[in-house]
């Protein structure tokens, strides 16, 4: 079994209201077969074992599919390997030698909790304002019983894939958050069963979303780059026109 010698670059703060600093930590004997996160609980190990406080991050599921990992690894939401999240980046990524640096997302909407932990509750809120339906659609339909166009079936799976982790408001100089927002948008906007709520989703959201204070988009694109679920910038374009139509029949209503 290969292992890996390695030098982490660790940011450690203890609550929001202190100063934050970098950590540097000895990674020694990491096996190439570990996660990511499990070379932090090897690392954490040993950090308690000589009786210090270990290295606080979040995680859940460490399958890619909840989203509650939030690291930055060298500069880059969930790491520089694209489409994962970083519970899915193994430590053969790397080689023996290496320096990491690991930090937080940072977004003003996203306030630090401790060492790599922020509060992602501001995405929980922009979905309560919008990000459901409440109309009554019935019992589960027979197949085909309700046609819908292919192509906005599609569209519609691929923006439900967004795990809402906020890589794309983390990677964007404006820590906008049109990404996530469109995306939720969306996969209830293209069905018949989201389509009566359409307007109200998008200005609920929308202004939940300017509330929390998150940024606006600049079309730079980061966001789409490290979304471990490749969600598409479409989704933002769709909201932009849905959002001024919207807006619109407001106004005149």
């Amino acid at each position: 079994m290969s292992k890996l010698n390695l030098t982490l670059k660790v940011w450690r703060q203890k609550n929001a209201n202190e100063e934050g600093h970098i950590e540097t930590y000895d990674a020694k004997d990491i096996p190439i077969e570990a996660s990511f996160l499990e070379m932090l609980d090897i690392v954490n190990e040993r950090i308690l074992n000589d009786g210090g406080e270990p290295i606080h991050f979040d995680h859940d599921c460490r399958e890619g599919i909840c989203g509650q990992c939030s690291l930055t690894v060298n500069g880059i939401p969930h790491s520089k390997e694209r489409g994962i999240t970083v519970c899915q980046l193994h430590m053969r990524k790397f080689k023996s030698g290496d320096t990491i640096w690991i930090e937080p997302w940072r977004a003003k909407a996203f306030p630090l909790l401790r060492d790599l932990m922020v509060d992602r509750s501001a995405f929980d809120r922009i979905i309560a304002a919008g990000g459901y339906i409440d109309v009554r659609t019935g019992s589960a339909q027979d197949a085909n019983n309700l046609p819908i166009a292919k192509t906005k079936a599609d569209a519609s799976m691929d923006a439900a894939a967004c795990i809402g982790c906020g890589a794309c408001v983390a990677a964007c100089k404006n820590a906008s958050a049109m990404l996530f927002v469109s995306a939720k948008a969306a996969h209830l906007n293209l069905l018949p069963q989201g389509s009566p709520e359409k307007d109200r989703r998008v200005l609920g959201m929308v202004r939940q979303m300017d509330a929390e204070g998150f940024g606006n988009c600049t079309n730079l694109y980061e966001c789409e780059a490290v979304c471990p679920k490749e969600i598409s910038a479409e989704n933002i374009a769709r909201l932009n026109r849905d959002y001024a139509m919207a807006v619109t029949r407001e106004a005149l209503a």
